[in-house]
């Protein structure tokens, strides 16, 4: 049974609703301060967002095995890199040792 003086209220007068209730718990004067303060929040969210996404996508981009060894090493810093990728280095010159890094990386 209904009595005919229900009270429906849609998305608009929601609006309104909460416009007049900051309107009295504020005051008219300070609503656009609160509004200026929640779009700086919002704005600070949203840049510390961003910078997360992007520190997380740089870690997952960044493959370390896929950087080929320079000619600037010295032979100690091959024989580690070598180490790290599972070659022998002892008993292998310089060049030999950064063709083996090569192709352990590439294969």
């Amino acid at each position: 049974m209904t009595s005919g003086l229900e009270l429906v209220i849609g998305g608009p007068e929601w609006i309104w609703i909460i416009l007049l209730a900051g309107m009295l718990l504020f005051g008219s004067k300070k609503i656009p301060e609160v509004a200026r303060a929640v779009g700086k929040a919002m704005g600070e969210f949203q840049k510390g967002r961003a910078e997360i996404e992007r520190e997380i996508r740089a870690s997952t981009s960044t493959n370390f095995n896929t950087v080929p060894p320079s000619k600037s090493l010295t032979k100690t810093e091959l024989q580690k890199a070598a180490a790290a990728v599972g070659i022998d280095a002892t008993t292998k010159s310089e060049d030999d040792l950064r063709e083996a890094i090569k192709r352990k990386l590439n294969s």
